[in-house]
């Protein structure tokens, strides 16, 4: 059987919840840390399913300056262990991984990351707090981070608009 003969099913009950996210966001935003200077980046991410119960998750940026590529990240957000709880895992090109949990309630997603592995030469994240807002076709958020060297902090926040439902 080849990859385009897989049927994806609908979209399971576990995460009808989550299905207002589905789709592909595009958008801007600026970043700043007191360890490197603010930047204004441009960014898009998707959120699929493939009939099963998570959803896919992709995201990537680039600095609006030059269009270089800034960050990637791809994982799955998945159902909780209870009602409106969520738990998203990821992997990130710095070196790291993510897991985290939060809930998903009237359109506001709120992560805080359980634990964050790191590779020898990984960056030194040693927690990351998401917080997402749902407005119809308008997503924003912000993202903190702490650091071995500093203590948890802003450092990204950006809005994206849905391109494809």
């Amino acid at each position: 059987m080849a990859i385009d003969d897989v049927v994806i099913g609908a979209l399971p009950d576990e995460v009808t919840f989550l299905a207002a996210l589905l789709g592909a966001w595009y958008g801007s935003g600026h970043g700043g840390y007191p360890t490197m200077d603010d930047f204004d980046y441009g960014e898009s991410m998707t959120f699929d399913h493939v009939g099963d119960a998570f959803l896919l998750y992709s995201q990537r940026s680039w600095l609006v300056s030059d269009g270089s590529p800034l960050h990637f990240e791809r994982g799955f957000l998945r159902p909780g262990a209870s009602q409106d709880s969520v738990e998203l895992t990821l992997a990130h090109p710095l070196g790291l991984t993510e897991v985290s949990e939060g809930t998903f309630v009237d359109g506001e997603m709120s992560l805080t990351s359980r634990h964050v592995g790191r590779t020898r030469t990984g960056m030194g994240v040693v927690s990351l707090n998401r917080r997402y807002r749902l407005d119809g076709d308008r997503l924003t958020y912000e993202l903190e981070m702490q650091t071995d060297d500093v203590a948890m902090t802003s450092h990204l926040v950006g809005g994206l608009h849905r391109v494809v439902s």
